[in-house]
């Protein structure tokens, strides 16, 4: 198994993609699939859906994501990305490789298996929400699939070790936009205009008040801005000021009040400064939410040694939450026990991990 993990997990390593744009990665995908006893479904977008019949009642499905990032690769590795600007730094070639694998494992044991199997090869996890678009294709109604299996990659926990928790498992995330429009005049002049930049910075500091203050420190949160620009010289007052930001939260109730606070606070600078304030939340991901009689019966089949649970959520949201919209779905970590973060020019894995994601695979289908 770890020869063929090692093979898959490096030829895809060499063939980093972005979003949605992913000709090589699903050829070779489709290149390993082909033989093999299932049915190959094109849902466009270089999606690829295999589906492995037993003639069995119902089916589960198991889910990676394909698309690299745009970052310029600094491992050194022999089988270092071909593509400038672009690396597989989140770990999507491992969990390609593991699906594959997994793939070959379906075809040999096909006549043995209790249920029916989709894998989904899945683009735009890191951009644009590609599970959105498997979702709306209604191919889990007509393939009656009753459940959903995923793993990401992990460097917070040790080499191979699987993690997972009931309920909240990884945030919603919001991108927030605030524009604000004031007035320029000349700085000697500086009460012939409506300052911007004044207006800005109250709606920084009172927004971070009233997410830090204003609700429970258990309801696990984070609103915070990155990017703010105003104005244009020294000697003027501005008249336009950006803040962008990021919203993250796993309960509705949450979100929601933020999102009022913030419309509140704009509203209530308007009247203050005489600036027009308009707030933007983007649709965002969902938050990946463990079903909780899923987890429970996982865990009663995999047992005390099965898996790690989390005492907390994390805060990086991941569009797998879209498929748990649409039926159970369960979501683990795979640990690389390594230093360097997701997202790392550096990032990179041991690939003998890669045969506990397989084996947690084989293992769920007796759910």
């Amino acid at each position: 198994m770890l020869s063929q993990l090692t093979a898959h997990r490096r030829a895809l390593h060499r063939i980093p993609e972005l979003g949605d744009q992913l000709p090589k990665t699903q050829a070779y995908i489709l290149s390993q699939l082909k033989g093999l006893r299932c049915r190959i479904i094109e849902p466009g977008r270089h999606a690829v859906l295999a589906f492995f019949d037993a003639g069995c009642p119902d089916a589960v499905a198991f889910r990676s994501d394909m698309d690299a990032l745009p970052i310029e690769e600094k491992t050194g590795v022999d089988f270092c990305s071909v593509h400038p600007g672009r690396m597989h730094a989140c770990g999507h070639d491992g969990h390609m490789a593991m699906l594959l694998t997994f793939a070959q494992w379906l075809d040999q044991n096909l006549s043995a298996l209790s249920r029916n199997v989709l894998l989904v090869f899945q683009p735009a996890e890191e951009t644009t929400g590609g599970a959105q678009d498997i979702c709306r294709t209604g191919i889990f109604g007509e393939l009656k699939v009753r459940q959903i299996f995923g793993i990401h990659l992990w460097p917070e926990l040790p080499a191979g070790v699987i993690g997972t928790r009931p309920g909240p498992m990884m945030a919603r995330t919001n991108e927030v936009t605030v524009e604000i429009e004031g007035k320029s005049a000349h700085i000697a002049k500086w009460q012939q205009g409506i300052d911007a930049m004044e207006a800005g910075a109250q709606f920084l500091c009172r927004a971070y008040q009233m997410a830090e203050s204003e609700l429970p420190a258990d309801r696990f949160r984070v609103f915070r801005f990155g990017l703010l620009q105003s104005g244009t010289v020294s000697n003027a007052v501005s008249a336009h000021t950006r803040i962008e930001g990021t919203l993250r939260t796993f309960q509705e109730d949450v979100f929601e009040h933020i999102t009022r606070r913030a419309a509140e606070i704009a509203h209530q600078l308007e009247g203050e400064t005489g600036c027009r304030i308009q707030v933007h939340f983007s649709k965002g991901y969902p938050p990946v939410r463990n079903d909780p009689d899923l987890y429970d019966r996982a865990a009663a089949l995999l047992g005390p040694e099965g898996f790690t649970t989390l005492a907390e959520p994390v805060l990086i949201a991941e569009d797998f939450s879209f498929y748990q919209q649409e039926l159970p779905g369960l979501f683990f970590f795979l640990g690389t026990g390594g230093d360097l973060p997701l997202h790392a020019d550096r990032f990179g894995f041991d690939e003998s991990i890669l045969e506990s994601g397989v084996s947690l695979y084989q293992k769920l289908l007796a759910l």
